[in-house]
């Protein structure tokens, strides 16, 4: 079966890590990696008065099976990757975005400890009963929410945390990185005719989409 490394496009209008959901069972999503933490890793829950929730957002190296339009796959993450998606997470302010089973926005649940696992052995999370390997990206989560903690944590319908974002085939990229060089190289060649031609059948496709200024 297909392997697929997810990597990170940052010149993409979309990418990176959007919101971390609380769920009992991983949603897939079309074109959106909605995953549940890779490994079944329930997550640690502290005291009725701190109400946190600690566990894995993402493992690095873990293969997660996918079926998406009649086609069986894994895809994993790459520690570099989660330790870039981890930061722009928190650089672009989405500490605040929570969602429930990946459907239902909630509120009053926030990231407030996020960090990335150097030495699995000395790391503060095995104070919690949890074995994660190096690399992996940990978070914190306060939950302000009384119908999400009664209802939901205290009752185990929800067991582990998710993360729900874009991320981009790392062949796949590199196959139209060369194709993006290809046609660089095509159009440094042509004459000033031929390229305003080009551009001007550029405008025309391009007027035929809105953009989006987020």
């Amino acid at each position: 079966m297909k392997i697929i490394e997810l990597v990170l496009d940052e010149t993409a209008m979309l990418n990176g890590i959007d919101a971390i959901s609380i769920v009992e069972n991983p949603a897939i999503e079309e074109n959106f990696i909605a995953l549940k933490n890779q490994q079944k890793v329930e997550f640690a829950t502290q005291s009725e008065d701190k109400r946190l929730l600690i566990g894995p957002a993402l493992i690095p190296n873990k293969t997660i099976y996918r079926h998406q339009q009649g086609e069986e796959f894994y895809v994993y993450f790459s520690k570099g990757t989660i330790r870039r998606a981890s930061e722009l997470f928190l650089m672009r302010g989405n500490q605040n975005n929570s969602t429930l089973e990946h459907e239902a926005q909630i509120h009053g649940l926030s990231v407030v400890e996020s960090w990335i696992i150097e030495d699995a052995e000395q790391d503060k999370s095995r104070l919690y009963g949890l074995n994660m390997p190096v690399g992996t990206w940990m978070v914190s989560v306060k939950v302000n929410n009384e119908d999400v903690w009664n209802n939901f944590v205290k009752t185990g319908a929800v067991k582990g945390f998710s993360i729900e974002g874009y991320f981009a085939d790392k062949v796949q990229m590199a196959k139209m990185k060369l194709a993006n060089e290809d046609l660089l190289s095509e159009v440094e060649n042509m004459t000033h005719q031929e390229a305003m031609e080009f551009l001007y059948e550029v405008t025309k496709i391009l007027k035929d989409y809105e953009w989006w200024d987020t």
